[in-house]
């Protein structure tokens, strides 16, 4: 796939030092941005590439296919809990925890 910049340079995953959500995150200012949607989101950057372990780059959008477009953030905690079980449910998250 074509990225629109290199998915670990300083717009990506800074050299593959930030994934997944730290990604996702930086492109959100917390004074600004808030509240918005998940449609708008992806509308500006569903084509920008997310580094999500160590050998797996996909598009925001791909990430934010389990996310209702209407869905609203009104800040940063209800932003990552959608996108951390969106990651999970498609098998994004790179650690697993083992229930007893």
């Amino acid at each position: 796939m074509d990225w629109p910049h290199d998915p670990d340079g300083e717009e990506g995953s800074e050299g593959r030092r930030k994934y997944g959500h730290a990604v996702l995150a930086k492109k959100v200012d917390e004074d600004e941005d808030f509240p918005f949607t998940a449609g708008e989101y992806v509308e500006q950057y569903g084509d920008h590439p997310v580094r999500v372990d160590y050998e797996r780059v996909v598009s925001v959008e791909e990430i934010f296919e389990n996310i209702d477009d209407d869905e609203e953030f009104e800040d940063f905690p209800e932003f990552h809990r959608a996108v951390g079980e969106a990651m999970r449910e498609a098998d994004y998250w790179p650690y697993r925890l083992e229930h007893a």
